[in-house]
């Protein structure tokens, strides 16, 4: 049974009936999924929802199909780690680590985006998918549309990481590297999409692909034992992350399954490329497009899509933002990992070198719960690393080599004649 009412424009309210459109034809304001919460709230239930199966279709009342999923079964309900090791040092009490590094089947979060996307393709008929791709997205429609069967087109800016393109390669698409960044790409990709029967799922699924976000947040909220933390730090690309873990909040607290939200959203970004951190610092009504320039390469979108709205929910929510250099963003990757022992790729170093900036300036009281999002697997991203580590110990197959060329605490030497 289905409770998606329709379509609705976020700036002038206007329905639409549900179709794979994403703008406005009035005042081209994005459009958004409409429920019927009333609806829901008659069948939901804490006890529902964890009988349900490990994914984020767990929530599939609150996700805009129609019918049944058909994709992304393995998407979704990643681990919320108890960071006790990370919040002794940053000085914090209450630390959650959100893994989306982990348990996916390309290893990034954009597995919960696509498995509602492509399930929502298929419901509309559409036997072709595609997307722009930072990367993690072109993964995963790689992956996911060839386990459904559809022909795939990804378009990726041609400087991407090479562990990136081959995480795409493998999966046989028709993978388009374009000279340009993101934002060059996603034009190109909005043209092609006005003249072939697609389904780009972030251009005309864009509406239903965006709601997969909401799993990450309803999964922090049900983790911590049906209550939502006191602080989130997100990282932005686009800015829907950051929109729909609130929306996931509010949800919740509508449907009466978590109390009164009082949570704070912090956006993060990289120096490099920060257009909705800066405005949100600088309290500034115009967000300024950037050309992208930052190790932090899946988080290079320039012109962000959802900025002002992701502005509007840290703001509102009392939060706030920061940005991070690319040295603190190999700091913050290195730091993870010493403690936690989770590899980030560059979207969450960003993520982390910003918390514990926000922490150690006091923006973050040391008291309360925070939660940091890690959204990729540091395997996809490891040349942001490899100049930075320390270098393995080359020895000879002997003990005698082991013993002269390793230190270690008890280390046995040998008393000269």
């Amino acid at each position: 049974m289905s409770f998606v009412r329709g379509l609705k424009c976020r700036e002038c309210n206007r329905e639409y009936e549900t179709q794979p459109i994403y703008v406005c034809e009035y005042c081209f304001g994005s459009l958004e999924v409409d429920y019927d919460y009333e609806g829901i709230s008659k069948v939901i239930s804490k006890e529902k929802i964890q009988a349900g199966p490990p994914s984020l279709w767990r929530y599939k009342e609150l996700l805009p199909l129609d019918g049944e999923p058909t994709v992304g079964f393995t998407s979704g309900y990643t681990p919320l780690i108890k960071a006790d090791n990370l919040a002794k040092v940053l000085g914090v009490k209450e630390l959650y680590i959100k893994d989306d590094s982990a348990c996916h089947p390309t290893l990034s979060f954009k597995d919960r985006v696509v498995a509602v996307a492509l399930s929502k393709a298929k419901e509309f008929g559409f036997d072709t998918v595609a997307c722009a791709s930072t990367g993690n997205l072109a993964n995963s429609v790689s992956s996911q549309a060839a386990w459904a069967g559809l022909k795939r087109y990804v378009f990726i800016p041609s400087d991407l990481e090479l562990a990136k393109v081959i995480g795409s390669l493998v999966y046989e698409p028709n993978l388009v590297a374009v000279k340009g960044n993101y934002d060059e790409v996603n034009r190109l990709c909005a043209e092609i999409a006005s003249k072939y029967n697609w389904a780009f799922v972030n251009i005309n699924i864009r509406p239903f692909y965006a709601e997969g976000s909401k799993s990450f947040g309803y999964e922090i909220a049900e983790q911590l034992g049906w209550k939502t933390p006191k602080h989130v730090i997100s990282p932005a690309a686009g800015g829907s992350l950051i929109n729909k873990i609130w929306k996931s909040f509010k949800e919740f607290e509508k449907l009466g399954l978590v109390d009164a939200v009082d949570t704070k959203m912090y956006c993060a970004q990289a120096e490099g490329c920060s257009p909705i951190s800066t405005m949100i610092m600088n309290k500034a009504e115009v967000m300024k497009p950037v050309k992208p320039h930052t190790i932090a390469k899946s988080l290079a979108i320039g012109n962000p899509a959802d900025g002002y709205y992701a502005k509007d929910v840290c703001l509102g929510s009392g939060g706030g933002a920061q940005v991070a250099s690319d040295q603190e963003i190999v700091d913050a990757i290195k730091l993870l990992a010493s403690t936690e022992g989770v590899f980030t790729e560059t979207a969450g170093g960003v993520t982390l070198a910003c918390a514990k900036k926000l922490i150690e300036d006091g923006t973050i009281p040391k008291d309360e719960s925070i939660v940091v999002c890690i959204t990729g697997q540091g395997l996809k991203t490891q040349e942001a690393v490899q100049h930075h580590l320390a270098k393995p110990h080359v020895i000879d197959a002997s003990l005698a080599s082991f013993e002269e060329r390793v230190d270690f605490p008890d280390k046995k030497v040998e008393a000269k004649a």
